[in-house]
């Protein structure tokens, strides 16, 4: 059986190739998997595809009618998936629940500090030979506060992290992670941790009830010169809020490694096209913003261990067996 997958990056090509070897033979696709792309899965009973890969209903009828049974996303969020069609399709759907949490934090703060010392700004100067300090200045975080919204395994990776630069640490999940209590970490209302901390990081799933989590009351509500970090899903942040924040000077530095409107741009070349993302053309030309390519995840650790688990997930689907990664079961 040839397994087909969507959206596989040059890196990522020979760690899914080595994997599924002695099990199934797999054919790798650079083009993300959505309406357009769907009918090429014709004949292949598994699919797998990427973060970014539109899986409404449209797209699943197209998968069921060429013959897909099961559809393998190589990710932990399945927002993206219309699972009640995939259940009336009677399609199976399977994630990867798990991961190195420390890719996503460790990258957290790359932004984090890249923003607030200007890594960027400086970097271009010195190549053009321009060693001036004049607008580099940055500030120490050690004695600072540090919000982390979202204390699962990469929030607590995050404040461990944080822990290490001696911040006071705030923290709001619907349930209180013990492993951050015991690094001094004080569970807060949202509207306080807000208020308080001066780095705030998103590190909670997408779904209606977190779509626009921070929304232009929650923007407002931040200190002047907050640091605003999101590496989990770009519909956590009111994008054009945010632009209409930083318009008004507002916040040391924003480093964003998600988007809203990410699908279509996000993972392809689009330098040679003209971009008609309004509000991601405006967002990009802020000095204080660093926006990077949905890339936190993409550590040789981390992906490894997500194909390792897309592999065992289509084991699993082949034998009849079902794992916590299993969204829709096998009909």
């Amino acid at each position: 059986m040839e397994i087909l997958a969507f959206g596989v990056q040059a890196d990522e090509k020979p760690l899914i190739e080595e994997a599924f070897a002695g099990h199934h033979e797999v054919r790798c696709l650079d083009v993300l998997l959505n309406e357009d792309t769907a009918p090429i899965a014709a004949g292949h009973e598994i699919v797998s595809s990427s973060v970014n890969a539109e899986l409404g209903g449209r797209v699943l009828e197209i998968l069921a009618a060429g013959g897909t049974r099961m559809v393998a996303q190589r990710s932990t969020g399945f927002n993206n998936i219309d699972l009640d069609a995939a259940e009336r399709l009677g399609m199976t759907v399977a994630r990867v629940s798990y991961y190195s949490p420390y890719a996503v934090a460790e990258f957290a703060w790359t932004l984090a500090m890249a923003v607030n010392r200007r890594i960027v700004r400086a970097s271009i100067r010195t190549r053009d030979f321009d060693f001036r300090l004049d607008g580099l200045m940055g500030r120490d975080l050690h004695g600072r506060t540090a919000g982390v919204l979202g204390t699962g395994k990469i929030g607590e990776a995050f404040a461990r992290i944080a822990h290490g630069f001696g911040m006071r640490l705030l923290g709001w999940d619907i349930a209180e992670n013990p492993a951050c209590m015991q690094l001094g970490m004080t569970y807060v209302p949202k509207e306080q941790l807000l208020a308080e901390s001066d780095l705030i990081t998103l590190h909670v799933p997408l779904m209606p009830q977190t779509q626009h989590l921070i929304d232009a009351a929650a923007l407002k509500s931040m200190k002047d010169d907050a640091i605003l970090v999101n590496s989990s899903r770009g519909g956590l942040i009111d994008t054009a809020a945010l632009v209409a924040e930083l318009r008004e000077g507002r916040f040391t530095g924003v480093g964003l490694d998600v988007y809203e409107a990410e699908a279509g741009l996000f993972f392809l070349d689009r330098s040679l096209e003209a971009v008609d993302d309004d509000t991601l053309a405006r967002l990009v030309t802020f000095p204080n913003v660093l926006v990077t390519s949905h890339q936190a995840y993409y550590t040789r650790d981390a992906v490894g261990q997500i194909v390792e688990t897309t592999v065992k997930n289509v084991l699993d689907y082949r034998a009849g067996r079902r794992s916590e990664n299993v969204l829709v079961p096998r009909s």
